[in-house]
């Protein structure tokens, strides 16, 4: 799926989440604008993915070797980030 109609699709229900979970709805909301635009392991997450492949001779499990940690450095760096800028509560 499309990175546009991921947050469209999961925008509601991590508002939706935070509400009846006590939460302001901002950090959540941050959370699934990170996660969508961190489509780093596969040429088909992202169009700029795709059109380097043919150019860069990549192969699709090239995108796994740096993919993998910068999908892990997003995760531990946006969280507490997103915790300290966007407090929930």
């Amino acid at each position: 799926m499309h990175h546009a109609p991921a947050v469209i699709v999961m925008a509601p229900i991590a508002a939706g989440l935070a509400v009846r979970l006590g939460f302001y709805p901002d950090p959540f909301l941050m959370a699934v604008a990170v996660g969508a635009g961190s489509d780093f392991l596969t040429p088909i997450g992202h169009q700029c993915n795709t059109l380097v492949m043919g150019p860069g001779g990549y192969r699709f499990g090239d995108y796994w070797r740096l993919g993998l940690p910068m999908s892990v450095i997003v995760v531990l760096c946006g969280t507490p980030l997103i915790a300290a800028i966007w407090p929930p509560a």
